[in-house]
């Protein structure tokens, strides 16, 4: 990493969960997005309500992920940064040092990454066919924020290789 003096939170201990309360808030703020999204209408009539308590959980969700989580439970993290020039530039970067994530906090941070943003693209696909525009809004904001995690993490995991040269040899490996 550029910076080795900002800790990611690996202590040395045997404890099955280092981090219960990251765990916590890693699938409190997703759940409770699609949860809002999926119920809305049970507690208010108002769309706009609905609209601004899913996009306020989605953000929260977005926050907390990028900047908690992620290095917390698997020693990742991305952010962007403009330099004097003004040119956008990406940085994934991965922790090399020090004692690794336990498996159990990594397997459920990637299923909270992977399957919040497939529910998202489900609702939203679902929103289209049933020609329901405002909501299918709604889906894009959610699927938008979840799935720049998955793929910012994703960069951070596999380091800079291309995204669609892994796509190739994993799905050569499948096939052989």
């Amino acid at each position: 990493m550029a910076d080795e003096s900002i800790p990611l939170g690996f202590e040395d201990d045997n404890r099955p969960v280092r981090h219960p309360t990251a765990l916590f808030f890693h699938f409190a703020f997703r759940v409770g997005s699609l949860i809002a999204y999926a119920f809305c209408g049970w507690f208010s009539d108002s769309f706009v309500t609905s609209f601004i308590a899913v996009v306020l959980l989605s953000a929260f969700d977005f926050w907390t992920v990028k900047n908690v989580t992620g290095r917390l439970l698997v020693g990742l993290r991305w952010w962007n940064k403009v330099d004097s020039e003004g040119i956008s530039q990406w940085i994934f970067e991965s922790r090399k040092k020090g004692p690794g994530p336990l498996p159990s906090e990594s397997r459920l941070f990637w299923a909270g990454l992977i399957v919040c943003p497939a529910i998202w693209v489900f609702f939203s696909f679902t929103a289209l066919i049933s020609f329901k525009w405002n909501w299918l809004m709604v889906c894009i904001v959610g699927a938008s924020m979840t799935g720049s995690n998955l793929y910012g993490y994703v960069r951070c995991a596999q380091g800079q290789a291309s995204l669609r040269g892994m796509a190739t040899q994993y799905l050569g490996k499948q096939v052989l």
